[in-house]
C-alpha cells in the first residue's frame, strides 16, 4: 500500500497526527523535506526513513528527478511493503512524484492515497490576514501563468508561485528569478494593475522561532527585487465591480 503525507512548512507542528502515525507505522518511509532538523524528526519516527533528495541534481532536469523519485516509491511498493512518502508542504501542491506515484500504484491494483498538509498558501492566509472568501484568490505557478497567458481577474487576489524558477528547468545553488525574465513578468502584470499597485513578496517560516519573510513593495519597484525560488508574490485585489442588483436582493427575500 502507499500513503503520501504532509509534513508542514513549519518543523514538525504542521504535521497532522494522521500523518505522523503513518510515517511511524510505515514498512519503508521516502521523504523530500528541506531542512535537517525535520529530517532527523523523521528518522526518530522511523528507523526505514530513506531521503529522495539525492535524485536532484544541480543542471539536472526536474522532471527526470521527479520519475526517479516516483519509480523508488513505486519499487517498494511493489514488494509487498506498507509504504509512506513524506513530502513538506501540502503532498499534492507541486509535488509531481506525489501525484504520479498514486495513479500508478492504483493502476496496478495497490491501494494508494494522499492526506492533506499544510501548504504555504494556507501559511500566507494566515501571515498577511487574506481571506480568499471576501473577493476570490486566483493561484497559479509563475511560468504556467506566463507562458500560457492564463485569464485571471484582478479584482481577486493573485498568487504566483515559484516566481524565482521562472522558466527554470532544473535547480542550481543560490538560484534567484533572473532580471530579464522578472522584467517580462512585471510588464504582463503592468497590462493589468497600475505602476503604484501593491506586491507582496512571501516566504513562510521554517522554524517556530522565525517570523515569515513578509515584504511589501509595489508593481514599479518589483523588477528592483531579488526573488528566491521558495518566495511566493502575492497581488492584492483591485477594488470590486459593482454588485449585480439582481443577486445582491436574495438576501431580502423571504424564506
Amino acid at each position: 500500500s502507499l500513503v503520501i503525507v504532509g509534513t508542514g512548512i513549519m518543523l514538525v507542528g504542521q504535521a497532522t497526527l494522521e500523518a505522523v502515525a503513518c510515517m511511524r507505522r510505515a514498512d519503508a518511509l521516502f521523504y523530500h523535506v528541506l531542512d535537517p532538523a525535520t529530517e532527523a524528526w523523521l528518522h526518530r519516527l522511523n528507523a526505514a526513513a530513506v531521503s529522495l533528495k539525492d535524485c536532484y541534481a544541480e543542471g539536472k532536469p526536474r522532471q527526470k528527478t521527479y520519475r526517479e523519485m516516483t519509480a523508488r516509491i513505486l519499487a517498494a511498493v511493489r514488494s509487498g511493503l506498507d509504504v509512506c512518502a513524506a513530502f513538506y508542504g501540502h503532498p499534492g501542491v507541486f509535488v509531481n512524484p506525489a501525484h504520479d506515484a498514486i495513479r500508478r500504484a492504483r493502476r496496478e491494483g495497490f491501494s494508494a492515497r494522499m492526506l492533506p498538509g499544510i501548504s504555504s498558501e494556507d501559511c500566507l492566509f494566515a501571515d498577511l490576514g487574506v481571506d480568499p472568501s471576501d473577493n476570490g484568490c486566483q493561484s497559479f505557478e509563475a511560468t504556467d501563468f506566463l507562458a500560457s497567458r492564463r485569464r485571471f481577474d484582478p479584482t481577486s487576489g493573485l498568487v504566483l508561485w515559484q516566481v524565482g524558477m521562472l522558466g527554470e528547468s532544473s535547480v542550481r545553488a543560490y538560484m534567484s528569478c533572473r532580471s530579464e525574465r522578472l522584467r517580462v513578468l512585471a510588464a504582463f502584470l503592468r497590462r493589468h494593475y497600475p505602476t503604484h499597485h501593491p506586491v507582496v513578496l512571501y516566504e513562510a517560516a521554517q522554524f517556530p522561532t522565525c517570523d515569515p519573510m513578509i515584504k511589501r513593495t509595489s508593481l514599479a519597484k518589483l523588477t528592483r527585487q531579488t526573488i528566491m525560488p521558495m518566495t511566493t508574490l502575492y497581488m492584492p485585489p483591485k477594488p470590486a465591480r459593482p454588485a449585480d442588483r439582481r443577486i445582491v436582493r436574495w438576501f431580502d427575500e423571504a424564506d
